[in-house]
């Protein structure tokens, strides 16, 4: 009785959470149109709003969202193509956190359940059939290894471009470089220690699904913001860059001189 109560609830806050998403996409859509107005150079000709095109886009990107994000049905779901579907998926992945983290559910606990209900089903299909003189074979499910090994050579690539791309970071000459994946790594870890990890994984989760469909509606204001926020940060990079070699500098010279 208590599983059906629960079950119930889960129907539910999966519905709502359809809801209160397609809603929030649609009001954004209408809210803020998309508009060609924000850009850091004036429309000279062709060639050259091409150019600036190119160099206001984020991390200097050629590529169309779609194409990042590997093209395909993926990149479909995360960009809303089929709101339906892409809904599904993200009311599923919250109605899983739900039942971990609000119903204090277990995994074992759960991968029990789902096994003892699906042993019932099988355990009445076998049964009537038998009773009806039926001649239906009964489900099975079987899971095809191909899919594991593409899941481990898939989850080995991920993890060894990642290793790669940090000792790239950390062996290369760039402290700029160094220093973002450093402060990245260090607020990974302090939003590690507010939450658990699967509520880690749901908030990626969420803001793999909402913030490149966001970009994509409004790319230009995104990347005029970005393209300010850069030029801002370059200048204030070089103002410390010029009092330090100044600073060094005069060091130098006052050691000379004391030499002298």
């Amino acid at each position: 009785m208590s599983f059906k109560l629960k079950g119930e609830k889960l129907e539910r806050i999966e519905s709502a959470t359809e809801n209160i998403i397609n809603a929030l996409i649609d009001t954004l859509s209408d809210k803020v149109p998309r508009q060609n107005s924000f850009k850091l150079f004036e429309e000279k000709n062709s060639s050259s709003n091409s150019v600036s095109a190119q160099m206001n886009k984020v991390f200097g990107r050629q590529k169309t969202i779609h194409q990042i994000l590997g093209g395909g049905k993926s990149a479909d779901v995360l960009l809303w193509r089929n709101k339906r579907i892409s809904s599904s998926v993200l009311g599923g992945a919250t109605a899983v956190w739900a039942l971990f983290e609000w119903l204090n559910y277990h995994f074992l606990t759960l991968i029990c359940l789902t096994l003892a209900s699906g042993m019932l089903l099988q355990f009445i299909w076998s049964n009537a059939a038998r009773t009806f003189n039926s001649s239906s074979d009964v489900p099975r499910v079987k899971l095809p290894d191909k899919l594991f090994m593409e899941l481990a050579v898939s989850a080995g690539n991920q993890l060894n471009q990642f290793l790669g791309f940090i000792q790239d970071i950390s062996c290369g000459r760039s402290l700029k470089d160094f220093l973002m994946v450093v402060f990245g790594l260090w607020a990974a870890s302090v939003i590690g220690s507010w939450c658990n990890f699967l509520t880690v994984l749901y908030i990626g989760f969420v803001s793999a699904h909402v913030v490149p469909v966001l970009y994509e509606r409004y790319e230009d204001q995104v990347d005029y913001s970005f393209a300010s926020l850069v030029s801002v940060l370059q200048k204030q990079y070089s103002k410390l860059d010029d009092s330090l070699k100044k600073k060094v500098s005069k060091r130098g010279s006052f050691k000379s001189k004391k030499l002298e």
